[in-house]
């Protein structure tokens, strides 16, 4: 879906942006998160945490899924060389989901925007284990989700903040700095906002 005013709600949608936690938002597990959101539309919103890791490798989970034999085995793109395994969120934790370049495509793949990806399916697994999948890529394990209207109340009480995702925060492996890098897209660091959080 493409960016537009939604037909019954004066809303934007935000798919292809960034939430960021607000520091009210202090309970498990999107205390300190940022969320990059895949779907946003009056039916609800989808999305993943990005920068809380699971305790799997990449590589770990590969020979879990029995999609390789061994963690030898696997060869993946040098520039997707350490694909990032995050819990990206409290629904349905035990699926799991690439978001990815746009360079590769399955059947099951999802266009989020003309640069990122989504297939929630083995075969990218697959593929990048044998180095012919997307040049960068990022798994969550389970996803956030937004019943109809929830998500533009949340936001209306101050417990997120938006902006456009960057993609060198959403593929990055640097996922204890990912909070502060996507606040410095709003030009915001991360003590004042701590200052800030207790004021009416």
């Amino acid at each position: 879906m493409s960016e537009g005013e939604f037909d019954d709600a004066l809303t934007t949608s935000l798919e292809g942006h960034f939430l960021i936690a607000m520091p009210g938002v202090d309970g498990e597990p999107f205390a300190r998160t940022v969320v990059y959101l895949c779907a946003h539309s009056p039916n609800g919103a989808m999305g993943f945490i990005i920068n809380k890791a699971q305790p799997t490798s990449f590589a770990e989970l590969l020979t879990q899924l029995g999609v390789v034999s061994s963690a030898s085995d696997i060869r993946l793109p040098r520039r997707g060389s350490e694909v990032s395994v995050c819990m990206g969120g409290p629904v349905e934790q035990g699926r799991g989901f690439v978001l990815h370049s746009a360079d590769y495509e399955s059947e099951s793949t999802v266009i989020v925007d003309k640069d990122i990806s989504l297939t929630p399916t083995t075969d990218i697994l697959r593929a990048l284990s044998q180095g012919i999948g997307p040049k960068t890529a990022i798994m969550a394990l389970g996803y956030s989700g937004w019943a109809p209207g929830q998500l533009e109340t949340e936001i209306a009480q101050n417990g997120w903040l938006t902006c456009k995702a960057d993609l060198s925060i959403v593929f990055g492996n640097d996922l204890d700095r990912k909070y502060d890098r996507a606040l410095a897209l709003l030009g915001i660091h991360p003590a004042f906002l701590n200052s800030e959080a207790g004021h009416a």
